[in-house]
């Protein structure tokens, strides 16, 4: 999995007026927790973030703190405001090398559908699917091949398997299909 760095600034305040203030001067509060670790309180540049949360891509933070220490972490979640869209604030999972992560990872298709020759339409129902995995064996991406749907054929979570990675998500969650379109409908009525 790939990694991405932030330097975060400690910041020793809580409340709403210096949150507001911290916010004014286009930074972004955010928390550090998790794996036997205090939470830390500390500030990000929000034009820094954008790397991590405007992408599809899921990545492994390296966080480098105004005190000198590193921490390794997962974006756990992201909160943004109704109307500028803009973060609010970040929530950080801290995470090691010897304990499994679970994070969500982006779904590529790859493959042409025997279903969508003969005119069917695919849909990909989920972007994204949760797996679970040590640090060092998270995919970049999880790679689902469509080539032998037919029309009325899907995968769904339960059919992926990778060595080293447990798939999270609910196994009857439907990642693609292929649908019947009126042109495939018409051809299958020619043909009979």
């Amino acid at each position: 999995m790939k990694h991405i760095s932030l330097n975060g600034t400690i910041r020793e305040t809580a409340g709403k007026a210096a949150v507001k203030a911290i916010r004014k001067a286009g930074l972004v509060p955010c928390n550090l927790y998790g794996n036997g670790v205090e939470n830390i309180l500390f500030t990000v540049d929000a034009k820094e973030l954008k790397g991590l949360t405007h992408t599809p891509n899921s990545y492994i933070v390296d966080i480098n703190l105004s005190n000198g220490k590193q921490m390794t972490a997962v974006l756990h979640e992201a909160q943004w405001h109704p109307v500028t869209d803009e973060p609010m604030h970040m929530d950080f999972l801290a995470v090691c090398a010897d304990k499994p992560v679970v994070m969500d990872v982006p779904v590529q298709v790859s493959g042409h559908s025997e279903g969508v020759k003969l005119g069917g339409k695919l849909y990909v129902a989920v972007r994204k699917i949760r797996v679970s995995a040590l640090m060092d064996k998270l995919p970049d991406v999880v790679n689902v091949d469509v080539t032998p749907l037919q029309i009325g054929g899907q995968i769904v979570a339960g059919d992926i398997n990778m060595e080293g990675v447990t798939v999270v998500s609910p196994k009857k969650m439907i990642i693609c299909s292929v649908l019947a379109t009126r042109a495939s409908a018409q051809q299958e009525g020619a043909a009979e």
